[in-house]
């Protein structure tokens, strides 16, 4: 049985255990959650990774992940200036403080993301360029390793949930209710990796649309 970690707490709970007929239940739906937990985290990883790609449209993610020396502090390039895409093709980055602009631009080219940073002396211009027939076939390929990392993961929260279950039943858990749980796992598997290939689906078909 899986107990809170404080030793008053866990005495306190025994009790409550042993005056509650219902606490197998309850220790089936904290396990639940903590299944859904992991599964929910494995689809925001996911969405996480591919709003990363480029898809061939400008978009601020691309920049996500860069830092620059603010007054001696590594800091997030969007808290020291505005960024936005004024259309399609571009990304504008216009700093709070001019004398960032040097500062910013040497951070991008450093960062290596393929694109080279225009300074005008107000702001920083980036053009995207198109994305070629065989990048797009890559990152097509990127998608469905990361999709497939992901639906890896979902199936390790199942069958953590599952080993979980397993040592509730050898302490007492009814077999109806582990039936019940083996139902509820499934069906909670079932509807991320469902989620998974959704979100794959419309990552492939944004990066191929020309």
């Amino acid at each position: 049985m899986r107990y809170p970690d404080n030793s008053l707490k866990r005495i306190f709970y025994i009790c409550y255990c042993l005056n509650n007929k219902n606490y197998m239940t309850e220790e089936l739906e904290l396990i639940r959650d903590e299944a859904e937990e992991k599964m929910e985290k494995a689809i925001k990883h996911l969405e996480y990774e591919l709003s990363h790609l480029r898809a061939g449209r400008a978009n601020p993610l691309l920049l996500d992940g860069i830092t620059v020396d603010y007054y001696g502090a590594m800091t997030p390039l969007a808290q020291v200036s505005n960024i936005n895409t004024p259309d399609a093709k571009s990304i504008l980055i216009q700093p709070w403080e001019k004398n960032m602009l040097g500062v910013i631009e040497k951070a991008i080219l450093a960062a290596n993301i393929g694109m080279t940073p225009i300074n005008n002396g107000d702001v920083i211009r980036i053009n995207v360029p198109p994305l070629t027939e065989e990048r797009r076939h890559q990152l097509v390929k990127q998608v469905k390793q990361e999709a497939e990392t992901a639906k890896i993961s979902i199936r390790t929260g199942r069958k953590w949930f599952l080993d979980e279950l397993k040592t509730l039943l050898k302490e007492g858990l009814p077999e109806d209710e582990e039936k019940t749980g083996d139902k509820l796992i499934q069906e909670m598997t079932d509807k991320h990796i469902a989620r998974v290939d959704k979100i794959m689906e419309a990552k492939e078909k944004e990066i191929l649309t020309v």
